[in-house]
């Protein structure tokens, strides 16, 4: 090979390499480009989620997740909301009920004896219809029918005093992180449910909360009543 042709074959491996070092370059950029745009993309919970997510952590529920719903969430048919939540059903879908005895005898004022409060959160499917018959004979036989009958009286508690109660404005109330430690009733048929799964309100309007039901049981060990 002469010295022309030599120098020609070493321009052309030059320019070679310094395409794939532009192309490497160009990958490089374009990659750290998507890294930024996903970091912005990113929404940091919000104060409500980070307390209610430690107080679950600390209770040691693992499984739970949290979901931003649109501002009209709640104008959704239930099979929409599911689709929302990517919930499996729609039976998975719970509210948080707010509930006052309101024929307590007058020593009966908050929540301090869980066999007879004041107050109890009862948790409810969306598709169920709540019995409030059935939780005033449950409390009866807990209390080994000491108290008579006619001393329970639940009835839904005014928005007012829910809201002073839990902190957590009417859409958004949950059983986790209330103000006051109110007895939690749960519907029996949550807890039969095969996906061991259900989903609730996240202590803001378009935050939603769902957990794994053996882990919250557990946690937080509440009553288990066949109230709808």
């Amino acid at each position: 090979m002469d010295t022309s042709a030599a120098d020609l074959e070493v321009r052309q491996l030059g320019i070679l390499r310094r395409i794939e070092e532009l192309e490497l370059a160009a990958e490089q950029r374009r990659l750290e480009a998507l890294s930024i745009s996903d970091a912005e993309a990113e929404v940091e919970p919000g104060g409500t989620e980070v307390r209610l997510s430690a107080l679950l952590a600390a209770r040691g529920v693992r499984d739970f997740a949290f979901r931003r719903v649109p501002a009209d969430y709640y104008d959704h048919s239930l099979e929409e909301r599911r689709e929302i939540l990517a919930a499996d059903s729609v039976a998975q879908l719970c509210k948080s009920i707010v509930m006052v005895n309101t024929k307590a005898a007058a020593d009966v004022s908050d929540c301090s004896n869980p066999k007879n409060s004041k107050y109890y959160v009862v948790i409810v499917q969306y598709m169920a219809r709540l019995n409030a018959e059935t939780i005033k004979n449950f409390l009866y036989a807990l209390n080994e029918n000491q108290i008579p009958k006619k001393r329970f009286n639940m009835r839904l508690a005014p928005e007012e005093e829910s809201c002073m109660l839990t902190g957590f404005v009417h859409n958004a109330v949950t059983c986790i992180g209330m103000n006051t430690d109110i007895p939690v009733i749960i519907d029996e048929a949550i807890t039969k449910l095969d996906e061991d799964f259900f989903w609730l309100g996240g202590g803001e309007v378009d935050l939603k909360l769902g957990m794994r039901t053996s882990q919250f049981l557990k946690a937080f060990n509440p009553f288990v009543v066949n109230c709808s």
